[in-house]
């Protein structure tokens, strides 16, 4: 992927999340100089299977694992005690992260009252989010009154406004009937927590944009790198069932501080099937008994949450819509593995609504869980995948299913993932 004129890639997911997308921007990441991550945060869950040992990444990006330069960018919420503890975490099983990993000074913080109230809200609007303090830290972000990395700066001030927007939280928790007794936060527990912080994060501050574009200027190769899946984009996902931030390509430029014209290519990580976590619609979800046989070989638990997937079929119009949105180059396609033994894979090609064939994706949650999938069913290879490192060593029905996804998607397949391991790979 990375080549002379392939300098910046940005890798996404072009389904619901849970794409695959650590183990391909781990691959990635052996031929580049800097990976960054750029929004989302510790609601993220990235899965990196070396061969050895597993290593599962919720901010600090998968390129760490390669020995590249890492940074998280401004577009990133950054829960500062869930990246010590992730940093900590990779010392200790030897992996070499001292000036290996910085943040942007304009990332803002996800602290202990965006959690208290994540958690509250969810007990009666249930979206189906970690509780990680995500939707509440982005709100603070856009409403102009969070705090970001480089305010710690000045601590006092920054304590000051982190004992307001905890009282604030307490007010807003007592208006909520899901919060429940004792569910308060402490404004000078989080002035401490500010104090403690600071030392050990403010040496890791940089400007991410200028060290993209200086990086980039050098003639290194970057890789931007984002988290969830473009059908969970607050702007272009099945809204409100959705993350809080800007998952699809267009939100790299913004989320590291470069403009659009930097950016080479975007790959579009998506499984040889479909899964969602929590709430909304997914028109391809397999039968109970079906959707329990792909969970169980496919492994579909939260990596953050350990919540099991739902598990359905390749959705092609879900994934049309994902290459047109964010202007996909190529695709990846992981877990072929997993359809191994089944004898006929089902392939969504399109929708009917109302009697009516539907071919692109309805805007609103409610008209998308009205439509019926129209499938194509394909015969199975029957066969195990796991040591295919050739896109001709493949079964002539495996090889014809991953065509059959390409011609349906609009957008060629450079990898193809026949397991878990860093190795299991083809790339095309």
């Amino acid at each position: 992927m990375f080549g002379p004129k392939r300098h910046c890639v940005v890798v996404v997911g072009a389904q619901w999340g849970d794409e695959g997308k650590g183990k391909i921007v781990d691959v990635l990441a052996e031929r580049a100089d800097l990976v960054v991550r750029y929004q989302g945060g510790a609601n993220a869950g990235h899965t990196v299977d070396t061969g050895e040992v597993e290593f599962v990444l919720h901010q600090i990006p998968s390129g760490i694992l390669q020995g590249a330069v890492c940074v998280v960018g401004n577009g990133v919420v950054l829960d500062p005690e869930q990246l010590f503890a992730e940093l900590d975490a990779l010392s200790e099983r030897g992996v070499r992260t001292e000036q290996k990993l910085y943040v942007s000074e304009r990332a803002h913080l996800t602290l202990p009252y965006h959690k208290l109230l994540d958690r509250a809200r969810e007990k009666t609007d249930k979206i189906g989010t970690t509780g990680r303090g995500i939707g509440p830290a982005y709100e603070d972000k856009y409403g102009r009154r969070g705090i970001r990395v480089g305010d710690l700066r000045n601590l006092e001030r920054a304590q000051e406004v982190v004992r307001a927007r905890a009282a604030a939280a307490n007010q807003m928790l007592g208006l909520l009937p899901g919060a429940g007794r004792g569910e308060q936060a402490d404004p000078d527990a989080h002035a401490e927590l500010l104090a403690r912080l600071a030392p050990r994060l403010l040496p890791l501050a940089v400007d991410s944009g200028r060290v993209v574009w200086e990086a980039l200027e050098r003639g290194e190769s970057v890789l931007l790198e984002g988290a969830q899946g473009a059908l969970l984009d607050v702007d272009h996902g099945t809204y409100p069932f959705v993350t809080s931030s800007n998952t699809t390509a267009g939100g790299a430029a913004v989320g590291v501080g470069i403009g659009p014209t930097a950016i080479d290519a975007v790959v579009g990580v998506v499984k040889a099937y479909t899964t969602r976590v929590g709430n909304g619609p997914l028109p391809t979800e397999a039968a109970p008994e079906v959707a329990e046989r792909i969970r169980d070989l496919g492994g579909e638990f939260g990596a953050t949450t350990g919540r099991p997937r739902r598990c359905g079929w390749f959705d092609a119009v879900v994934v049309r819509y994902a290459v047109r949105v964010n202007g996909l180059t190529g695709l990846a396609v992981t877990k072929l593995d997993v359809l191994d033994t089944f004898a006929e894979i089902p392939v969504g090609v399109g929708y009917t609504l109302d009697g009516e064939t539907v071919d692109s994706m309805p805007a609103d949650v409610e008209t998308l869980g009205r439509v019926q999938p129209i499938y194509e069913t394909v015969p199975g290879w029957r066969k195990s995948l796991a040591e295919v490192r050739r896109l001709a060593d493949l079964p002539p029905a495996a090889r014809a299913y991953v065509d059959r996804l390409q011609d349906l998607a609009g957008a060629p397949v450079k990898y193809v993932s026949v397991g878990t391991r860093r190795d299991q790979i083809i790339a095309v």
